[in-house]
């Protein structure tokens, strides 16, 4: 996918999140200094546009120190939001990496069901064929066939292998097939599908424990990411899983999905200044090219309208 194409993406996906900041800044306007009040508008309007209070609070004082030249008209403004969002998402923003000795690089994918994470699963195993790493999945969400057939379908269309059990299995001895299958093979990188029930929080962590158990016998340094996936559709429901989860699982990074144009994708400037978890990629739709690495830059002057 080319750069026009990309940004012209994630403009459609961010398009909820842009209109309604343009929307609360639109008459924000002054002298070479906003005043407390148009202060206190911007902070609102950040705040409204699903930015989150802590990330508004911060770009509000950063606001209140700039001094434009001439005078702050909306473009101006929204430059320099533009700005004060990059600062927020650079330090979080890095990409997926298959750096393990031995092989493989394993990568444990968890999220709540309905989240795209089976699909997104997908789209990181293209990811890493792209930069020629052989790539293999396994089947640990073993509570919903469909999610055994979905990931089977995929592994077909990306010509990858893929070990699974049957439905109602124990997720960790899929997991263990799987990493010794992945080690026999020499492969670089396994992706890891995992239960994403919530319903019960002491299930979840003890399937996920006896996963790394099961992983660390036969690698001691694996899982070496535990990826959650977000549904940008849930905005402030989204900081809510990443509290829970970080907890159930130990979360060390996130990917987020379905930046669909009804996303309220300010979220995402939101858990990375309240998490500061590093952001791999995010997905703006269904196909398998549709997962891109986290550009924070290009993010921040999307959602401050003001990329074109």
């Amino acid at each position: 996918m080319s750069a026009e194409n990309w940004t012209s993406r994630l403009m459609g996906g961010f398009a909820k999140t842009t209109e309604r900041l343009a929307g609360n800044l639109s008459g924000i306007t002054g002298g070479g200094r906003l005043t407390e009040d148009q202060l206190d508008e911007l902070e609102d309007a950040l705040i409204q546009s699903d930015l989150g209070p802590r990330a508004a609070a911060r770009i509000r004082k950063a606001m209140a120190e700039r001094r434009f030249e001439g005078s702050a008209d909306e473009h101006a403004i929204r430059v320099a939001v533009a700005e004060e969002i990059a600062a927020i998402l650079r330090p979080v923003a890095k990409p997926l990496e298959v750096t393990a000795f031995p092989r493989p690089h394993v990568v444990l994918v968890i999220g709540v069901n309905g989240s795209g994470k089976t699909t997104t699963i997908a789209k990181m195993a293209h990811l890493f064929q792209e930069e020629d790493y052989a790539v293999m999945l396994a089947a640990g969400d073993t509570f919903r066939a469909a999610a055994i057939g979905q990931l089977g379908v995929w592994a077909d269309r990306l010509g990858v292998p893929i070990v699974k059990g049957p439905e109602g299995g124990d997720p960790a001895s899929v997991v263990f097939d799987a990493v010794k299958a992945a080690t026999d093979k020499g492969t670089d990188a396994l992706v890891v599908d995992t239960a994403g029930r919530l319903q019960n929080k002491r299930e979840l962590m003890e399937e996920l424990a006896k996963i790394r158990r099961v992983l660390g016998r036969l690698n001691p340094a694996a899982p070496h990411d535990v990826v959650l996936v977000l549904d940008a559709t849930n905005g402030q429901n989204a900081l809510a899983q990443i509290e829970t989860f970080k907890e159930v699982a130990g979360v060390t990074g996130l990917v987020m999905t379905k930046l669909d144009g009804t996303a309220r994708g300010g979220v995402l400037v939101a858990a990375a200044e309240q998490y500061g978890l590093p952001i791999h990629a995010i997905g703006v739709g269904e196909t398998i090219d549709d997962l891109r690495p986290f550009d924070p830059d290009l993010v921040a002057r999307v959602i401050a309208g003001v990329a074109a």
